[in-house]
Order: structure tokens, then C-alpha cells, then sequence
């Protein structure tokens, strides 16, 4: 007999089948399988999380303003998925590596980005956002899925050496239809790879709904594929963090990968070139507002009594120093002459590339010439 597995019908329904450590409203749960891996974390830690994820908000709408205001050809909003993004980003170690998608603004600031990393790439300058090796973070991907590959790549390197590091890799909920994922995980647990992979379901691939692509929790597909799995409430910061902490002891004990779909939701627009009001209900949008992953800890320590005026003041001035220092290096940053995407190509002249840089000159005299 087939095992029966509960479509999910409702948002409601979708976030009561995940697992959680706050309710939506702040309160502290049991929860036997989380509990044990966010035991040590303390008021402080707490505290820290909620900055993290009150500058994080700051950061994506200094982002999509500068985008707004012409500064950024593009930019792919984060608001409602801090809590996925710091929790689990805060438990990685050091050594480990992140392989994203385009939407990690705050596991690039969890990594110790530069305020103009965040901007950067999405201005088309020179170079990735930032120093992947510094930050032992990728250059975000734009190709949906495409970084499940890499870090499955990366992490059988680690293997190879007996590296103490974890390939980590997140991706959303539209990207689990992608074929690239799938041989991702194949190959995953083929070779017992050390990566965890970490699925941000914000329940709209652009204007596709997740109850299009997945009738049943897209945590269940992993163990398919003989990956263990947990499905979180990516709204709750702890049972993020938790979770991630269970992934990365498992990945790194040496017995394969592991896998974490986070139930959370997408506030903004897919990017700034989208307008999710052509294809989302205003009631849905609401009803996810009251379930706002920084409301839920501000909630949580008010009632341990750890939140304090001044802590809120601190984070507020600190946010707004990091966005306006993210604005200056955006408007300083200094575009290259488009003919420069020719230089350094090839280490000797190449004569092939010296006409097409001929004929991109043209190309660009030409608009000269018509004004």
C-alpha cells in the first residue's frame, strides 16, 4: 500500500506541517528533534539574530531604492525570508562554502560582505559581487538550479581530500523543478557528498504558485533520493538555525548529504522587474505579514524581557550605516569603458578577438552618429 502523504492544500495547512520552535506570535514550543541544537543559545544570541535580520531588511530596501532610482539594472528582494537566511546561515562554520541563487543577500552579509558586495554585481560592474574566497562564498547564480551542481562538485573535493568543510547550497521552491537540482541530488547521495542543500520554498517561482509544481511537501521528494530531510517553518529563526546545525553535523560526520526545506514566503516582488499584483491575492500577502519573521522574535524577547530601547536604537543606527554606506559605494563605483570587456580575454593577441572588438566599436559609433 502507498504511504499517505498530505497534499498541501492552504498556506495555513503548509506552514502547520513544518517544524517550529517559536509560534508565530513568539511563544517558546517543544520541540524534541530541534530542541537539542539551539540548547546553548542564549538573550545575547538572540539579540544578535534579530540585529542581523533588522540590518538585513535595511540592506534589501536600500536595494531595490537604488534600483528604483537607476542605480541598479536589477535587484531580487529578500523581505520575509531573514529568519531562513540568517538562522541557517549563522550556524555554517568557517571553512564551509555556500554555493546561491540570486536572492542570498543575507548569507553574503552573515559571510562578512562589504556594503558595496550587495550591489555591485547587480550594477554590472567588473568582477563578481564580491571575493568568493574571502567571503568561501560563490558568485550568486542566475541560472535556476545551475549552483546545486557546483556545490555537489565542490563538496566531492572535499571528500577527496578529507576536508573538514561542508558544501552548502540554496536554492527556491521553482528551482526543485529544475532537472539540474535533481542530478544534484542523485549524484549527492550516490558518492555521499558532504553538502547540505537548503530549499527557501517562498510559495511563488516568479508567478507560478508552489502548489502548482509540488502537491506534497518538497521535503518528502529528498528521502527519494536517499537524503535525509526536515521541513522547517523558515519563519522562525531558531528552528532555522537548528536545523541547519542537524544538516551540518550530518553532512560532516562523513554519512552523506542532508536536506532542508524552509516554509517561508516572499514579501516583495520575484525582482524589481516584476509585479507580483498581476498574480497574487492581497489577503495572502497579509496574511504572511502576520506571520513576520523579525516581528516573531521581537515578540519572543519582549516576553523574556531581552528587548530593550536601546538595543532597537542600536540596531536601527547600525542598519542605517551600512545602507548608506551600501548607497556611497554605489554611486562611486566608476563603470569601465565598454570596449574593456575585450582586455584580458586572452594572454597573448588574438586575431579573432581584435575584430570583434573592431566590429563592437562600430557598433557603438553608430549611435553616435545617429544623434
Amino acid at each position: 500500500m502507498s504511504p499517505q502523504i498530505t497534499p498541501i492544500a492552504d498556506t495555513a495547512q503548509d506552514l502547520e506541517l513544518s517544524e517550529r520552535i517559536l509560534t508565530p506570535d513568539g511563544q517558546r514550543v517543544a520541540n524534541p528533534q530541534l530542541d537539542p541544537y539551539v540548547a546553548d543559545v542564549d538573550a545575547a544570541q538572540l539579540r544578535a539574530l534579530h540585529r542581523d535580520m533588522m540590518v538585513l531588511r535595511r540592506i534589501d530596501a536600500e536595494g531595490v531604492a537604488l534600483q528604483r532610482q537607476g542605480q541598479l539594472g536589477l535587484w531580487a528582494p529578500c523581505q520575509g525570508q531573514e529568519a531562513t537566511q540568517i538562522g541557517t546561515a549563522r550556524a555554517l562554520a568557517p571553512q564551509d562554502y555556500v554555493f546561491p541563487s540570486y536572492r542570498e543577500t543575507g548569507v553574503i552579509y552573515a559571510r562578512g560582505a562589504e556594503p558595496g558586495d550587495y550591489v555591485r554585481m547587480w550594477r554590472g560592474e567588473e568582477g563578481a559581487g564580491h571575493d568568493p574566497e574571502a567571503l568561501r562564498v560563490a558568485p550568486l547564480q542566475i541560472i535556476i538550479g545551475a549552483q546545486t551542481l557546483h556545490a555537489v562538485g565542490y563538496a566531492l573535493g572535499i571528500r577527496h581530500d578529507g576536508a573538514d568543510e561542508v558544501a552548502v547550497t540554496y536554492f527556491g521552491d521553482g528551482a526543485t523543478s529544475q532537472g539540474d537540482v535533481n542530478e544534484a541530488m542523485i549524484f549527492a547521495a550516490s558518492y555521499q557528498a558532504p553538502v547540505v542543500f537548503v530549499c527557501q520554498n517562498n510559495h511563488w517561482a516568479i508567478s507560478e504558485p508552489v502548489a502548482v509544481q509540488s502537491q506534497y511537501p518538497i521535503a518528502g521528494r529528498a528521502p527519494g533520493f536517499g537524503i535525509p530531510s526536515v521541513r522547517v517553518d523558515g519563519n522562525d529563526v531558531l528552528a532555522c538555525m537548528a536545523a541547519m546545525r542537524w544538516a551540518l553535523d550530518h553532512a560532516r560526520s562523513g554519512t552523506g548529504p542532508a536536506y532542508i526545506e524552509a516554509v517561508t514566503y516572499r514579501m516583495g516582488p520575484h525582482t524589481t522587474a516584476d509585479d507580483p499584483t498581476r498574480y497574487r491575492d492581497a489577503e495572502e500577502l497579509e496574511s504572511w505579514r502576520r506571520r513576520d519573521p523579525i516581528a516573531r522574535l521581537e515578540a519572543h524577547l519582549r516576553a523574556l524581557g531581552e528587548l530593550s530601547e536601546e538595543h532597537l536604537a542600536e540596531t536601527q543606527a547600525a542598519a542605517d550605516d551600512i545602507a548608506r554606506r551600501m548607497r556611497a559605494e554605489c554611486l562611486g563605483m566608476v563603470t569601465r569603458p565598454p570596449l574593456a570587456v575585450f582586455d584580458g580575454v586572452y594572454a597573448e593577441p588574438h586575431s579573432g578577438l581584435e575584430r570583434q572588438r573592431d566590429e563592437y566599436a562600430a557598433y557603438l559609433a553608430s549611435f553616435e552618429s545617429e544623434a
